[in-house]
């Protein structure tokens, strides 16, 4: 198995279309297994682990979620053996997974989940994958003399130690940013950031992944829906989400004797199946995935332990739950029934794949 990884690369990159959709029987050199689905579970598991390993150069982790992958924007010198080879590879074998209702090794962020299906990327995924970087965006919107700033049109990028200027548009280095056409710089620095930073190894990962899924197959999921039947459904002691968690503003006070918060993990822990509990878990901390060490290591935007963290809001502000994923927050409302916390709970949930401009 030393070489597992090359050959599994030489083996599905030199099969044409008919013969990737065609079934794939995996066999280990040396030993005798029948596949009888056992082997090909853990060459899934096995190659899509080394290969979102960020010791490996192709994926790194993302700002706000130490367990989400997104591709490395320096891959060719991190992992100079053909990097956009394994990419088509990876993409082939995440579209196979799903074909064959594989489970793969590795999170990755919601915007490639959002590309592999084919939604727009909004401003809203920014957020999701550096607050930082967004807020900065966002206080441009608000500046009444941008020429004070002294922006143009260009992005700075590192590599290898060296500094190097982008233009984001043609001509971008000359080209002022002003309070006239803020939002077309907005708009350039969103499909740099998310699409154009990585266009060759999201171009391959995307050509392999639809070398083997259909596009019409893809209209009935979402990227949360996605992610889960990609990485299965998270195995969640609630004991430990509920002794690691952490309770701010109106409920910082009485903790979990509060008569909200205790609906809340009465509702979590009785009314929601795997699958929603799964979907709380991506719509407050970006993804589905619990760390190996469980709850307590649960990290935030600075690599810092973040633990999960219910933060009480007047109901009057808004109706329904908000999350903050960089800090691993929800906002929840002091609700008047449980009734009213389970049905608003679900909505915000269940709808948190619908993205939303810079605010």
């Amino acid at each position: 198995r030393k070489y597992l990884l090359l050959d599994s690369v030489d083996c599905v990159m030199s099969l044409g279309r008919d013969d990737l959709r065609k079934r794939w029987r995996i066999e280990f050199l040396g030993e005798p297994a029948i596949d009888a689905g056992g082997v090909s579970r853990e060459w899934f598991q096995l190659v899509t682990e080394q290969i979102f390993d960020p010791a490996f150069g192709l994926f790194v982790s993302s700002v706000n979620n130490q367990m989400a992958m997104n591709i490395n924007p320096a891959s060719a010198f991190a992992c100079p053996d053909d990097h956009l080879l394994y990419f088509r590879f990876l993409g082939r074998v995440i579209g196979r997974a799903l074909f064959d209702r594989q489970l793969i090794k590795g999170h990755m962020v919601r915007t490639l989940y959002k590309q592999l299906l084919g939604w727009p990327i909004t401003f809203d995924d920014i957020k999701s994958q550096d607050e930082e970087y967004y807020q900065s965006l966002k206080k441009l919107t608000k500046m009444e003399d941008l020429s004070v700033m002294c922006l143009d049109f260009t992005a700075t990028e590192e590599s290898m130690g060296a500094r190097v200027e982008v233009e984001l548009v043609e001509g971008g280095a000359m080209k002022e940013v002003t309070n006239e056409n803020v939002a077309e710089y907005l708009e350039a620095n969103l499909r740099y950031r998310m699409m154009d930073r990585t266009k060759p190894q999201l171009t391959e990962l995307l050509l392999g992944f639809f070398d083997i899924v259909p596009e019409p197959a893809l209209t009935v999921l979402d990227a949360n829906e996605l992610e889960l039947i990609l990485c299965g459904l998270p195995q969640i002691d609630m004991d430990d989400w509920k002794a690691n968690t952490n309770y701010s503003s109106i409920y910082e006070g009485k903790g979990r004797s509060h008569q909200v918060v205790r609906w809340f993990w009465e509702v979590v822990g009785e009314e929601f199946d795997q699958e929603l509990k799964a979907r709380l878990l991506q719509f407050v901390t970006g993804t589905s995935g619990v760390p190996p060490g469980g709850f307590s290591v649960l990290q935030g935007i600075d690599g810092n332990i973040k633990k999960f963290t219910i933060h009480g809001v007047d109901r009057k502000v808004y109706q329904l739950p908000r999350a903050h994923t960089c800090f691993n927050r929800i906002d929840l409302p002091d609700y008047y029934s449980k009734e009213e916390l389970l049905d608003n709970l679900r909505k915000a949930v269940t709808m948190s794949n619908m993205g939303f401009g810079l605010e």
